[in-house]
């Protein structure tokens, strides 16, 4: 090390350089780097669907649910399955755990899939994976003034569209409510009767005339030339009028008829699915960015792009409903205000402390270089700038100034000694040294604790990985600044009092402060019981405030939007769904607060599979944006939710988060699992009904569904045969088959359009006793009835069918009003306990509870991880283990200041508090280090123990209070702000700042009540040793 810093102090020009470059690099880094809200986060999840025609809910799970969970739970790393079997289609949700490769789990559960026999009628499984890019990140939705729903159809898909999807970044845009046009083709059955002609006879004809195919290269004479042949019909006169050929009768002598003749061929228009802004119909347009695309960037560009086309085209109005980009660049901006306050406040704490502008510059250099080159580092591992990096930062600010401090202080107090021997560059050389090995132990200490968050799995661990390499990266830099930068720079600045004549009244060696605090700590070590008995009080004090500070998950941050979705009833017709939606929206539209709102009416045909994860398919899913200046949002969303909640539709009304931090941190649900279906939904009931009654705890409700009557028609196969019928004509005759048939396709304003063959219409029963009344032909030529061919009996059926284990499952939740959720969630624990549920039914916690006791239970594994691996570095460090352990007993005592500010501030201990604390553990030792290596250092120099330990408190008071309150000013505007939050906000804030508070304050005092009292107990006496 001594040749690093001769080397140093010897080539200043090329350390200025080496600096230059860093800085440099650091902020083209930093201007290059992604801005996202949180990390990229691989999302354990792969979803399976496959469609089954014409199956039921039943055939579906045990045709293709079943054999496909059977293949994949033997599969390596699946955590669970889960299958949901509806009518026509599975889906199968398979689980992994956090950190694996999910592109090789992907290409593993295809051929796992491949090998699944599956029926005939099946399509192929088709696998998604879910990620935070499936959700759209900005949302629009297009309305005119000047034009109609066909004109604006047109310029959204001709003009809008096209340019959205060529913007760098984009990976998709969807359009709902557009007008899209079809030929309706009906076949004029008299007049085929007549012609003697079959609709099949006719289709065949037209699909096998409609063509266009390449014969590929023909050799001639001269060369090769390509051939094909077009028989494509263009438009819908062409098709009308195609020539079918017949046979010649006296009626129609001629061997050919117009295909216009025999079948009524007319293009119409209609809405695809409904969507309106504001109550106007409107063209909503969602946008899908790229997996390595930046959402601030895409976003941007997609509203500079609208703003150019509302001022190009008359009366286009494009209205915003979502924009996932906005959030994310405030919070960023919030966080680089909020880390630039922090830096300037410590700044002025430095100044205020040396009283000299010299000294206060060569210690703050450490800031820009430190944070530069953690840039440098992040940019190259490729890690956005998100909340987690940028609250790193922040945090790091006041901390990467504290090797600076330390060995600024040392040179600058060396400097002013009057019986100080050495001068230039070996005085500065020698401070460095002596302040090395506590600043390099108490640099790995810091960084060392963040090592055991790989024990943290789950969301959260995954979440503070990029916050531990930040401060990793950091800390590291500020350790190498403090030990060539700074002596440079000392060296340069403090050019004529190294080389000078040195006067004593220029420094005094101990001020006020330290004289003060001299005398507090001799009283502290002649009375050591009683001051460690005050320690201890205040200790289990602050432990007696866990019960009234409370619990919860993550910290909230809120934007004014809110997500509703609306789930028809089962059964429920799509007139009643319409009016139902058109209900909410008429009187949301009444409220003064709300500026937009957006209504997208799907269907299961139409839905994207964002959609449907989203909770709007076969239903309508809102988007509700308040005015961003309205005062209190918490209760007007309330209002709303209550409002929604109470009304007697039919359907179902539910409030979504889809923001990207979307971890439910305030609900508590239970998963109810059972292999007999009605055993299972009772318990549901019964679980409903014991949730209800716990303060704290509303909008109860389960996924369990409300069952279908299902009436079977048993066929007596005697009575029919005598008929001449079989089952499945009876089946053929009530089957309604709503698909479409798509004879082919023509040209229309330069688009295909669809020609759909137009089925005649049945008559619906409007009962099941008019159902029985519809009559079947029979062999004989004579109609029946169908109550003479069948008898009915009456049962029930689900819509959907989901398992797990191998057993049926739904789950019941509740949202959780207090701040504190550890109270509802353990006396719904209670309540749940205490029922007496059908037999074979077992539960299981699910929600926040769940997650909570996961994070909680790993973040104290982290911790006393972090303290062992703290004590091992201090033991290499000091060579001993005696000093160590004095310096460990500075951290319990954090927990008195953080515990003490959660309570003043009505916080609660989240995850952000658990990262808080452990972050103190590094941040409280590193003072106690700078203590005992001073203590340690001065009885080798030959001192008796007492004065050793009362000329190092007074020595090393300023380093120790100057790192500590410059760290609590860099940390006050995110402990006095609330925005840009996330998981690095205002608790960690609080918790670190309480923590060095009254960590460092008692440092100062049981730190050395307990260094003296282990060492006379182990009669240590470094006065008689000497160091190799």
């Amino acid at each position: 090390m001594k040749g690093l810093v001769n080397f140093v102090l010897k080539n200043k020009l090329a350390v200025w350089l080496l600096t230059i470059i860093i800085t440099a690099s650091g902020i083209y880094s930093g201007t290059r780097m992604k801005m996202e809200s949180i990390p990229d986060i691989s999302i354990p999840y792969l979803m399976v669907m496959d469609v089954y025609p014409g199956a039921t809910p039943e055939q579906v799970m045990n045709d293709v649910s079943i054999p496909m969970e059977k293949a994949v739970e033997s599969l390596e790393d699946v955590k669970a399955v889960y299958s949901t079997s509806s009518s026509n289609v599975s889906q199968v949700q398979v689980e992994y755990d956090y950190g694996v490769d999910m592109d090789e789990k992907k290409r593993e559960l295809q051929s796992a899939l491949d090998n699944v026999n599956l029926p005939e009628d099946a399509e192929e499984p088709s696998i998604m994976s879910i990620s935070l890019n499936m959700m759209p990140i900005i949302a629009l939705s297009v309305s005119s003034t000047e034009e109609d729903i066909v004109e604006l159809t047109s310029t959204v898909e001709d003009i809008i569209l096209p340019k959205i999807e060529k913007i760098d970044g984009v990976a998709s845009a969807s359009i709902t409510g557009q007008h899209i046009e079809e030929v309706n083709f009906t076949y004029d059955k008299e007049k085929m009767a007549e012609l003697d002609l079959k609709e099949d006879d006719v289709k065949q004809m037209i699909q096998a005339s409609d063509m266009a195919i390449s014969l590929g290269l023909y050799e001639f004479e001269d060369a090769e030339e390509a051939i094909s042949i077009d028989g494509k019909l263009k438009t819908v006169d062409e098709l009308k009028e195609m020539l079918i050929p017949v046979t010649p009768s006296q009626t129609n002598p001629a061997p050919f008829v117009k295909l216009g003749d025999i079948a009524e061929i007319e293009t119409v228009g209609k809405v695809e699915s409904v969507s309106r802004t504001n109550g106007e119909d409107a063209i909503a347009i969602q946008i899908v960015k790229g997996q390595e695309a930046n959402t601030v960037t895409v976003a941007n560009a997609v509203k500079d792009l609208i703003e150019e086309e509302q001022e190009r085209i008359d009366g286009l109005k494009i209205d915003v409903t979502l924009d996932q980009g906005e959030p994310i660049e405030e919070s960023v901006f919030t966080m680089v205000e909020k880390a630039l306050f922090g830096g300037l406040i410590a700044v002025l704490i430095i100044l205020l402390f040396l009283r000299d502008l010299k000294s206060t510059i060569i210690s703050i250099i450490s800031i820009p270089v430190s944070v530069f080159m953690a840039l440098l580092l992040l940019n190259w591992l490729d890690i956005t700038l998100n909340i987690m990096t940028l609250g790193a930062i922040t945090v790091a600010i006041g901390r990467v100034i504290d090797d600076s401090i330390v060995v600024v202080e040392n040179i600058y107090r060396r400097m002013h000694l009057k019986d100080e021997k050495l001068h230039g560059r070996a005085l500065i050389r020698e401070a460095t040294l002596e302040m090395f090995k506590p600043i390099l132990s108490s640099t790995l200490v810091t960084v060392a604790v963040f090592a055991p968050m790989v024990f943290v799995g789950g969301m959260v661990g995954e979440l503070f990985v990029p916050f531990a390499l930040t401060m990793t990266f950091a800390l590291g830099a500020s350790l190498l600044v403090a030990i060539t930068i700074v002596p440079v720079l000392s060296h340069t600045l403090f050019r004529k009092k190294l080389y000078g004549e040195r006067e004593e009244k220029q420094h005094k060696e101990a001020g006020k402060l330290a004289i003060w605090y001299k005398g507090v700590l001799e009283k502290a070590l002649n009375h050591k019981v009683i001051t460690s008995i005050i320690a201890i009080v205040l200790l289990v004090g602050s432990l007696a405030l866990m019960p009234l500070i409370g619990f919860s998950f993550l910290g909230s941050e809120e934007e004014k939007t809110m997500y509703v979705t609306y789930t028809p009833a089962t059964g429920e017709l799509e007139d009643k769904t319409l009016a139902n939606i058109e209900e909410v929206e008429k009187e949301l539209m009444k409220n003064k607060d709300i500026e937009t709102i957006q209504v997208s009416v799907t269907d299961s045909e139409s839905a994207d599979p964002a959609a449907m994860m989203m909770g709007g398919s076969d239903g309508a899913l809102m988007f509700l944006i308040f005015d961003p200046d309205m005062e209190d949002f918490a209760s007007e969303k309330e209002k709303v939710e209550e409002y929604l909640f109470n009304l007697n539709q039919s359907g179902e009304w539910k409030t979504q988060d889809f923001t990207s931090m979307s971890v439910a941190s305030n609900e508590v649900s239970y998963t109810l699992y059972s292999e007999d279906l009605d055993d299972l939904n009772k318990a549901v009931k019964e679980v409903e009904s014991a949730l209800a009654d716990i303060d704290g705890l509303e909008d109860i409700e389960s996924d369990a569904e409300n069952p279908y009557v299902e009436n079977t028609f048993i066929v007596d196969q005697e009575n029919v045969l005598q008929y001449g019928l079989t089952t499945a004509q009876i089946v053929q005759a009530l089957n309604e088959d709503s698909s479409k048939e798509v004879l082919t396709t023509v040209e229309s304003n330069g688009q295909d359009i669809e020609v759909i063959v137009q089925q005649e219409a049945k008559t619906t029963a409007k009962n099941l006793e008019e159902l029985l009344e519809t009559e079947i032909p029979t062999a004989t030529g004579t109609p029946m009835p169908l109550s003479e061919l069948v008898e009915v009996e009456e049962g029930t059926t689900l819509n959907t069918l989901s398992r797990n284990k191998g057993e049926y499952y739904a789950t019941v939740s509740g949202t959780i009003t207090d701040k504190d959720i550890s109270k509802a969630t353990s006396a719904a624990d209670k309540k749940i306990e205490e029922l007496d549920l059908p037999k074979g039914v077992t539960t299981g916690v699910e929600g926040v509870a769940a997650d909570m006791s996961e994070t909680f239970t790993q973040l104290g594994i982290a911790m006393i991880a972090a303290v062992a691996i703290v004590y091992f570095i201090l033991v290499v460090t000091f060579r001993e283990g005696l000093a160590p352990f004095a310096i460990l007993f500075s951290l319990p005592f954090a927990v008195i200041g953080s515990f003490v500010g959660l309570y003043l501030t009505d916080l609660t201990i989240s995850v952000s508090v658990m990262m808080g604390l452990l972050m103190l553990i590094g941040i409280v030792v590193t003072n106690a280090i700078v203590l005992v290596d001073r203590i340690i250092h001065m009885e080798y120099e030959g001192m008796e123990m007492r004065e050793a330990i009362l000329e190092a408190g007074v020595t090393r008071l300023r380093p120790i209070l100057m790192t500590a309150i410059a760290t609590i000013g860099a940390m006050l505007p995110m402990a006095l702000g609330n925005g840009g939050g996330g998981l690095v906000s205002q608790d960690l804030a609080v918790t670190v700042i309480g923590g060095l508070v009254s960590s460092t304050a008692l440092t100062l005092v049981i730190v050395p009540i307990v260094y003296e009292i282990l060492s006379k107990m182990l009669k240590k006496n470094r006065k008689d040793i000497r160091e190799d």
